[in-house]
């Protein structure tokens, strides 16, 4: 939920709905009367003033009025700044993509009315969560940072920084983001958020925990909602998927217009064998959000159930969403890559994962991607480094460790491919309709490993994947080695790159670098915007060289 992006930008019109509203309660007539409850508008105020997400129907009353107010006042730069952000949320919640082009209009009006040099804080942190939105996180940070420059105190900041930084792959950056954040505010929002950051670190009781407080603490419909999606989530993801049912199904029963919610209950239904209800809950998702991650795993249920016509209708959709949102200035690259590399074209596949790459965008789900994508094309060996970042970061995925396990098994890594293709079974062995059988069967082909142990203790054997040093095992002034500095001569180092997940990250948190422009148009003309500063080095993709491989094996993509 964006609902923080509002927060700051809010309270001047809040305290005016205050003020009308006190002016009302002194009337004549009403000296005994209660005050009136708070209108749609009011609501909407005070859910973004504590951090938590309004209903749709308050959202939309929000909007339609600051779009009444801007049109009277069209200097008034935190109004174009609510608006925007407001856009942001909807469009977020509705998976409308549409609604980004207005909301960067919106936000672009509000920094000519007050430049963000100037410390147009509220239209900065809408920015920054504007680009996360459009999968843009190099963008994101910028803006973020630059808030966060100006208003080190101000919470509304931090989601946004978050973001951005885990879009990145920088989660020692995000870990101190995410302690500043839990210092400013508190509230279910906040545990949720912290909930995802301990599961994205392998601590899965305590995110279990911090997931519950959230939804016990949930004031509204709208967020216990969202709380009991997360736990939802958290329960799919260890392999129970009668939970995760029971959460969705809470969840929707709170908010009903709820398409991740219905989504994720269609994934958890397919796992209980309920296939039929599954495939209803995915196209009522479908029906209320087209979004193309939505209509990738509708086609591979299909898939899964021999319905190749069906299948292939659902991936015919996906390409459309994901061009739609593509004009709207949303980057589908990941969502493709993952379709190319399973159903279509692996090669395409990693060129689009390298434009990822080049683009600082190097999370665990991206690093899964392209080695995934490389073994498909038939270069395990190149795929291995990045699909044990994937795995080594404290994220227990059965997907990924599915990945690594067969990469590792076409390599003749028996052992290691044996342990990780049980890690993906035991971590939740529904984790795909069409990957969890093949999982099975590789596993059935692994057999058990040879009596006796391993013939050499020395160090001879298969190489393991070693724990990343937490910060306390880094020796004091020296640099922590870092997991996106790939063993692989495919890509070269990054001076740029993030140790460990804790560790402190190559962008510190105080030295914050300026906002990439957004990739939609805009219809402002003439925009007064945060200067460009240089962009980091990125790490060059190079091709494999190697004496006796074959021409195919090079590396051409640019």
């Amino acid at each position: 939920m964006k609902s923080e992006t509002l927060k700051n930008a809010a309270v001047s019109t809040l305290v005016g709905a205050t003020l009308v509203t006190g002016v009302i309660v002194l009337a004549p007539g009403w000296g005994d009367a209660p005050p009136p409850a708070p209108g749609p508008v009011a609501r909407a105020m005070t859910a973004a003033d504590t951090g938590a997400p309004a209903s749709l129907a308050d959202l939309d009353a929000l909007i339609r009025d600051r779009e009444r107010f801007v049109r009277d006042h069209p200097g008034d730069q935190e109004s174009w700044a609510v608006l925007g952000s407001a856009y942001v949320e909807r469009g977020d919640r509705l998976g409308d993509t549409a609604y980004y082009p207005k909301a960067e209009r919106a936000l672009k009006r509000s920094m000519i009315e007050m430049p963000a040099a100037e410390g147009n804080v509220d239209a900065l942190v809408g920015m920054a969560e504007l680009a996360n939105a459009r999968h843009d996180h190099a963008g994101a940070r910028g803006y973020a940072e630059l808030a966060r420059k100006h208003e080190p105190e101000r919470s509304a900041v931090y989601p946004a920084l978050i973001d951005a930084y885990n879009g990145l792959g920088k989660y020692g950056a995000a870990g101190k983001a995410m302690d500043k954040l839990l210092e400013l505010q508190s509230g279910p929002q906040v545990q949720g958020r912290e909930a995802r950051v301990y599961w994205n670190k392998g601590w899965r009781e305590d995110a279990a925990a911090l997931a519950y407080g959230a939804t016990a603490n949930s004031r509204t419909p709208v967020e216990k909602a969202v709380a009991l999606h997360r736990e939802g989530e958290l329960a799919w993801e260890r392999g129970e998927p009668e939970e995760a049912v029971e959460h969705y199904t809470k969840a929707l029963k709170a908010v009903p217009e709820n398409h991740r919610s219905l989504a994720g209950r269609a994934r958890a239904l397919v796992a209980l064998d309920r296939t039929d209800e599954a495939l209803i809950d995915y196209r009522a998702a479908l029906a209320k959000a087209p979004l193309p991650e939505y209509a990738l795993e509708y086609g591979e249920l299909y898939d899964s159930l021999g319905l190749n016509g069906d299948a292939a209708t659902q991936y015919r959709l996906m390409r459309e969403q994901v061009t739609r949102a593509g004009e709207h200035g949303v980057d589908g690259d990941l969502v493709l890559a993952r379709y190319e590399s399973d159903h279509g074209d692996p090669a395409a596949a990693v060129r689009r994962l390298q434009g990822e790459w080049r683009r600082g965008h190097r999370s665990v789900q991206v690093a899964d991607a392209m080695g995934w994508a490389l073994y498909k094309a038939g270069r395990a060996e190149d795929a291995l480094p990045f699909a044990k970042l994937a795995n080594g970061q404290g994220l227990r995925s059965a997907l990924f460790s599915y990945h690594l396990g067969e990469i590792e098994r076409a390599l003749g890594d028996y052992g290691p491919a044996r342990r990780h293709i049980d890690d993906a079974l035991r971590t939740n062995p529904y984790f795909s309709p069409l990957l969890a059988p093949l999982a099975r069967e590789a596993r059935e082909a692994l057999g058990e490993p040879p009596e006796g142990g391993p013939a050499d203790l020395t160090g001879d054997g298969p190489e393991l994947i070693e724990p990343l040093p937490s910060p306390s095992e880094t020796p004091s002034g020296s640099e922590s080695p870092s997991p996106w500095v790939s063993p692989s001569p495919w890509v070269s180092p990054s001076p740029w790159a993030s140790p460990s997940p804790w560790a402190t990250a190559s962008a510190s948190l105080e030295a914050p670098s300026a906002p990439a422009p957004a990739s939609a148009s805009a219809s402002v003309s003439t925009v007064t915007s945060p200067a460009p500063a240089a962009a980091p080095p990125t790490p060059e993709l190079r091709p494999v060289q190697r004496p006796a491989a074959p021409a195919s094996a090079v590396n051409t993509a640019g």
